[in-house]
């Protein structure tokens, strides 16, 4: 009863982070009027009382996690003051990211100065060119431009706005460097505030002993949490090694160090016999424990992660402490309890799933068997286990798998839980830089060993996010084939797996294609699908030196859809929005060609496998799908002498169902060029708004040329150009178009079929309460 109502606790929870619409206060009342009667009523019931406690469950987690969700989407910042100056006072709550030119930081809001503002208390800010190095717990006079927390929405993408929520940011934004800001105190005396300070001061120590050195960055955020400090290529190589969990203060750590600290203190404790008298020392092994974890959680920033973690083991902890004979299976259902009345958002974090999964997992192959194992035999089984039972929810969440994985894990596991994490808390806290260094050349020598394993693509196994069915079958074959030994069937189980691993995606037909307009912020990137072929017009926006859209939102996206390949690729210009993520993608995906107007000397060219030139009359046709630039050199025009935006691919993709004109970021004067010298090829059912929607383009003259019935606008939220200008907008209105904006709709879809045309939106086909 306790474990299945854990799960329906948890089930309830997630249904309410489904819902388009939180649920009104009728419903809420209902349902907590039922919970108190059956809380406070006598028995009774009957037969049906075990069914109604169990459906009271599910009702609570539902109810809970609207009562939170409620709390925190009604504390955010009211539409009415976005993009409006704010002077407050307050604190800097968290270690800021960033370099020297700016500062990224949570900041609580003690005092809002400015007259009938609103009352806001925790609100994410980046500070441009700080006047001075920005301390965590310094308290700060500030004048602050906020917007509401937002991000971009796309399928199998990252949910940035749900991440705020479940954080309590209430607004984003940046300090105003227009108007003097002051310090008012070097540190605020409160245990968070001292806390997050002294990370700062620990970051600075490891940076000092070991910066510039491969792996000072892991070590980094092996000690206070900062992730931002691993470059990129790194990241990479852990996430196709399978070792990315162990490169951040994960469970594991937080488990390991506690359990090493208990082993040690218990050690020592047991050699006073007043000490055992007064307390017994498993009792005592088991406290020290838990408090080196809950230090060590608190050092990584007390992320969600960690957070659960330290539930788990507070969970498990206490039941030992009362001396219940709690069984592991109660043990973590308790745990699972805890975790979701916490934060109910945790339901919708991958990481939730992979920290109970992987436990469950443990538990199911360890428990319940006749003859135990030998422990090394037991190691075996449980790296088996895991390796084996999270393929499914991999696929699932992340569209890929790291095949070399067991391997990796195998000596990257103890190397860096047990050897590197320990010496690099020790080296932070004592003096000499001696244990750093040496932490540092471990790290070292495991960057290279992974490196040695990633060889060629076949490390990873990707493929499209994979239909529920194949999910569900695939979990049942792990859980049979993972059945004790006798268990019938054992050795065919595993041929349950092969649907999740070979189901095909959707495609179009021949003579049809799929257009995704991808949600990249304030940039373009566009995939465009054929029966057979795939083509990528643009990659988004860098978004900092160690991110782009590239990374976040493409590769992510390719692998999603099942493109394995790009059969071409086209970087319209030389801008960041449009060309900040194509390296990433040139070195994550099999890339065909690459067709641009970019300089011949660029750094794209070199890391393309075969380069073309965009000229007006190039076609092909792919799958009964004809592909044609317009554009550049149309009427001989000089491209040496026109600016990076008039220099843009200009493509036409045209099949039976519809017409779709890609111009890239071109401007007034190429427009008039285009009317001019091709106006019958201009005619398009559907057009990429030029420049963003920029009021330098999109001329009445071109659009009476064009005469799309829609307009699709790729721009940022509350971009600082203003794009979609309104008297653009005007013009769409006056041919008809019906336009769709990125920043409202998230991602788009074209389906371009003999029917003709369909848009759809990923905000309309998947509404959440969190989205304005």
């Amino acid at each position: 009863m306790w474990v299945c109502g854990a799960c329906l606790f948890c089930l309830g929870a997630w249904v309410l982070q489904q819902q388009a619409g939180l649920p009104g206060l009728p419903w809420l009342v209902v349902l907590g009027g039922a919970l108190l009667v059956r809380w406070t009523a006598p028995g009774g019931l009957g037969r049906w009382r075990t069914m109604v406690d169990l459906l009271l469950c599910l009702a609570a987690g539902f109810i809970w996690a609207a009562w939170v969700a409620q709390g925190r989407l009604a504390a955010q910042l009211p539409h009415a003051w976005e993009g409006r100056d704010i002077r407050v006072e307050g604190v800097v709550a968290q270690m800021p990211q960033g370099d020297a030119g700016s500062a990224r930081f949570g900041f609580d809001i003690e005092r809002v100065l400015t007259p009938l503002a609103p009352g806001l208390d925790h609100v994410q800010l980046h500070w441009y060119r700080p006047a001075t190095v920005v301390r965590a717990g310094e308290r700060w006079a500030l004048t602050l431009r906020l917007k509401r927390p937002h991000g971009t929405l796309n399928p199998y993408g990252f949910d940035r706005k749900l991440w705020y929520l479940e954080r309590g940011i209430q607004a984003v934004g940046q300090v105003d460097a227009k108007v003097p800001a002051r310090r008012l105190d070097g540190l605020v005396w409160r245990p968070a505030y001292v806390v997050e300070r002294a990370r700062q001061g620990l970051r600075e120590r490891v940076g000092q002993a070991v910066g510039g050195t491969p792996a000072a960055g892991v070590l980094v955020a092996l000690a206070v949490g900062d992730q931002d400090a691993i470059a990129a290529d790194q990241w990479r190589l852990f996430t196709r090694t399978g070792v990315g969990h162990l490169m951040s203060i994960s469970g594991l750590h937080i488990t390991m160090l506690s359990s090493l600290a208990a082993w040690f203190f218990g050690l020592l404790w047991r050699r006073s016999p007043r000490l055992c008298a007064k307390l017994p020392a498993r009792k005592a092994a088991l406290c020290a424990g838990l408090a080196i974890g809950l230090v060590y959680a608190a050092l990584s920033g007390f992320g969600v992660p960690a957070q659960r973690t330290v539930l788990m083991l507070s969970v498990l902890v206490l039941a030992l402490l009362w001396g219940r004979q709690w069984s592991a299976a109660s043990v973590l259902a308790s745990a699972l309890w805890v975790v979701t009345a916490v934060d109910p958002f945790s339901v919708m974090a991958p990481g939730f799933w992979l920290s109970f999964g992987a436990v469950a997992l443990i538990l199911y192959v360890s428990l319940g068997r006749l003859r135990p194992p030998s422990s090394v035999v037991q190691w075996l089984r449980t790296q088996w286990a895991l390796s084996l039972g999270l393929v499914p929810l991999s696929l699932l969440l992340f569209q890929q798998v790291s095949v070399i994985s067991p391997l990796a894990n195998a000596f990257a596991i103890p190397l860096v839980s047990l050897l590197v994490v320990p010496l690099t808390l020790a080296g932070m806290l004592l003096p000499g830089d001696g244990l750093l260094w040496l932490a540092e050349k471990l790290m070292g020598s495991c960057l290279w060993l992974l490196g040695a394993l990633d060889r060629g693509d076949w490390v990873t196994w990707q493929q499209a996010a994979p239909p529920t069915w194949t999910l569900a079958l695939a979990v049942l074959g792990v859980l049979w084939s993972l059945a004790p030994r006798g268990f019938p069937g054992r050795g065919v189980a595993l041929l349950a797996l092969l649907p999740v691993g070979m189901a095909l995606p959707p495609a179009p037909k021949a003579g049809e294609y799929w257009m995704d307009v991808l949600d990249v912020g304030q940039g373009l990137a566009v995939l465009i699908r054929t029966q057979h072929r795939n083509l990528l017009y643009d990659a988004g926006p860098a978004y900092g030196s160690e991110s782009d859209a590239g990374e976040r939102i493409v590769l992510p996206h390719l692998r999603a859809s099942g493109a394995r390949r790009l059969d071409g690729m086209v970087v319209s210009h030389d801008d960041q929005d449009h060309t900040g993520g194509a390296a990433a993608v040139l070195a994550g995906i099999e890339v065909r060609w690459m067709a641009s107007s970019l300089p011949a000397g660029h750094a794209l060219n070199q890391a393309a496998p075969r380069v073309l030139r965009c000229a007006a009359g190039q076609q092909w046709v792919w799958d009964d799908v004809r592909f044609e630039f317009l554009h550049p050199g149309t009427s001989g025009q000089a491209a040496g002498r026109s600016k990076d935006n008039d220099r843009s691919c200009v493509l036409r993709v045209a099949a039976a169902g519809g017409i779709t004109l890609l111009p890239g970021d071109i401007e007034a004067r190429v427009e008039s060029h285009l009317v001019r010298y091709l106006p019958t090829r201009l005619r398009a059912d559907v057009l990429l708004a030029p420049h963003h929607g920029s009021r330098t383009s999109s001329t009445a003259a071109f659009l009476q040329a064009v005469r799309p019935g829609t307009v699709i606008v790729t721009n940022g939220y509350r971009n600082r150009h203003g794009h979609p200008r309104p008297e653009v907008l005007a013009r769409y209105q006056q041919v008809g178009a019906r336009v769709w904006r990125s920043d409202r709709d998230g991602a788009v879809r074209l389906l371009a079929s003999a029917e003709g045309v369909r848009i759809e939106s990923w905000r309309d086909a998947h509404r959440r309460y969190w989205y304005d």
